[in-house]
C-alpha cells in the first residue's frame, strides 16, 4: 500500500508550464499618447472616443515596442471602443491613467444590432481589446481599463450586467463585450494591469501556446454576472501568477472545449476573494491534463478547488496537482461537479475526472465538500495528502462514485459506491499565516 501511495504522488509531480517564466518587462514606447478626458467622464466626453488614435499607433508601432498611454494631472482617460492589438506590439496604460470602454453597444456589433441585446443566439458583441494570431503582443502597465458593466449603456435604460440578469431570467443569452479576448495568440503576456467592471468576463485566452498573466489585478462586484477573471482553454504553457482576482463569477476557469486539448499549465502565487473559484470546466471534451496549482489564498468565495462538466460537455481532467492552498470562509470549498447545470440526456461527452492530487490544503470554516463521479464506470479518482480540516464538524461531505487514497489527514469520504485507500498518519495543519491579504486598491 506505501509503494501505491509513493506512485501516485509522484507520478503527479512534474507536469506545467514547460517555459521557463519569468518576471515581464515594459519594452520601450514607439509613441506616447497624451490623454485628453478628465478622470471622470461627462455626457459629453461619450462623443469623444480615441479609439483612432490609439488604433492608429497601434498599427504603425515598431516591433518590439509599446504604445503608451499616458495621464497629465487631472486629465488621466481615454475612451475606446474595440481595439486590434498587433503581433509583437505591447499596449502600455501608465499609473494614474484608466481606459474606459464604450457605452454605445454599436460600436461592438458583430452585425448590425447585434451587441447589447438579449435572445437566442447571444456571441453578438466585437471585444474591447482583441488579440488573433498576434504573436509576442502583450497588455501592460500600472494603469486601469474599465469596462463599465454596470453603467446604463447609450440609448437604452440598462447596463451590460441588467442584460446578464435579464438573460438568466429568461433562459437565454446575452450579447455582452468582454475586455480581452485572445486567439491563437502565442506568447502573449499581461502584466501588472487592473481590469474591472467587464461586462462580461475579463480575459479569455484560446488557442494559443504561451500565456503569462503576472501581477494582474481584477475586480469587479458580485453583481457582475459572467464575469469571469482569467479563462484560458485549449492551449498549451500557461502562467497565472503574483495575482489578486474577485469577480461575479470563476477566478480562474480552466476551459477545454472541442478538440483541442488545454495542457501543461501552472497556477502560483495568487489571491482570490470572492467569486466561483478555482475552477476547470465546465467544457472538458477536449482534455485537461498537465495543472498545477500552488501556493493559492481563496477568501470568502462561493467555491473553491472545482473542476465541472456534464453529460453534454464533458471529457477526461486528470494528473492536476493542488499544492500549498489555503481556504477561508468558503461556501463549497471542495466540489467535484459531474452534473453540473445540466438536466437534459446523456450525450457520448461523459465526464471523467481521475489523477487529482490535493497536498498541503487547508480548509477554515464552514461548508460542503462534494466529491461525486458520474457513475460506476466514469469514476472520481483522487488523492488526498495532507489535507486537513479546521472544523470538520461544520463540514458537510458528499461523495458518489470515487476513487479515493488518503494519506496524513482528516477527511474521510463516504457514499454510495465509494472506495478508499488508507495510509493514514496524523496531518500536519499548511501554514497559513500571511495568506490571507487584502486586494491591492490601486484605482
Amino acid at each position: 500500500m506505501a509503494a501505491c501511495w509513493l506512485v501516485l504522488v509522484a507520478a503527479c509531480s512534474y507536469a506545467q508550464d514547460t517555459r521557463s517564466v519569468t518576471e515581464p518587462v515594459i519594452p520601450p514606447s514607439c509613441t506616447v499618447l497624451s490623454a485628453q478626458l478628465p478622470a471622470k467622464l461627462s455626457a459629453a466626453d461619450e462623443s469623444k472616443p480615441d479609439t483612432r488614435r490609439i488604433q492608429d499607433a497601434l498599427d504603425h508601432c515598431a516591433a518590439g515596442q509599446a504604445v503608451e498611454l499616458k495621464a497629465s494631472g487631472t486629465v488621466r482617460s481615454f475612451l475606446a471602443g474595440p481595439l486590434q492589438l498587433r503581433a509583437n506590439v505591447t499596449l502600455s496604460i501608465d499609473a494614474d491613467t484608466v481606459l474606459w470602454a464604450s457605452r454605445n453597444p454599436r460600436d461592438y456589433d458583430v452585425s448590425p444590432g447585434s451587441c447589447g441585446v438579449v435572445n437566442q443566439a447571444g456571441h453578438g458583441c466585437r471585444a474591447l481589446i482583441s488579440g488573433d494570431h498576434v504573436a509576442h503582443a502583450a497588455v501592460m502597465g500600472d494603469g486601469l481599463i474599465d469596462g463599465r458593466g454596470p453603467e446604463t449603456l447609450l440609448g437604452q435604460k440598462v447596463s451590460w450586467w441588467d442584460l446578464a440578469q435579464e438573460a438568466k431570467v429568461k433562459n437565454l443569452n446575452q450579447s455582452c463585450p468582454r475586455i480581452l479576448v485572445l486567439s491563437h495568440a502565442d506568447d502573449f503576456k499581461l502584466y501588472r494591469i487592473t481590469l474591472k467592471n467587464s461586462p462580461n468576463f475579463h480575459v479569455s485566452y484560446s488557442g494559443g501556446n504561451g500565456f503569462t498573466a503576472w501581477g494582474v489585478i481584477i475586480d469587479t462586484p458580485k453583481a457582475g454576472r459572467n464575469t469571469d477573471g482569467i479563462d484560458p482553454g485549449n492551449s498549451t504553457n500557461v502562467t497565472i501568477t503574483h495575482c489578486f482576482i474577485r469577480a461575479g463569477d470563476d477566478n480562474v476557469a480552466i476551459k477545454a472545449g472541442g478538440s483541442v486539448p488545454t495542457t501543461h499549465m501552472t497556477i502560483s502565487h495568487n489571491h482570490f476573494y470572492y467569486g466561483h473559484g478555482m475552477s476547470i470546466g465546465s467544457e472538458t471534451d477536449g482534455g485537461a491534463s498537465a495543472i498545477r496549482v500552488t501556493d493559492l489564498s481563496i477568501d470568502g468565495a462561493d467555491n473553491g478547488i472545482r473542476i465541472k462538466s456534464n453529460s453534454s460537455r464533458g471529457g477526461l481532467v486528470s494528473d492536476v496537482v493542488y499544492d500549498d492552498v489555503c481556504i477561508r470562509n468558503t461556501t463549497n470549498p471542495i466540489y467535484m461537479d459531474s452534473n453540473y447545470s445540466y438536466r437534459g440526456p446523456a450525450t457520448d461527452k461523459l465526464p471523467i475526472f481521475t489523477g487529482i492530487v490535493l497536498r498541503n490544503v487547508r480548509i477554515t470554516g464552514a461548508g460542503k465538500i462534494t466529491l461525486d463521479g458520474f457513475d460506476a464506470t466514469h469514476r472520481l479518482g483522487m488523492v488526498f495528502d495532507n489535507l486537513y480540516l479546521d472544523s470538520p464538524k461544520e463540514l458537510k461531505i458528499a461523495a458518489s462514485h470515487g476513487d479515493f487514497t488518503l494519506g496524513p489527514g482528516n477527511l474521510m469520504p463516504a457514499g454510495e459506491d465509494v472506495k478508499v485507500i488508507n495510509s493514514g498518519g496524523k496531518a500536519t495543519p499548511n501554514a497559513c499565516a500571511g495568506k490571507f491579504v487584502s486586494l491591492p486598491d490601486r484605482y
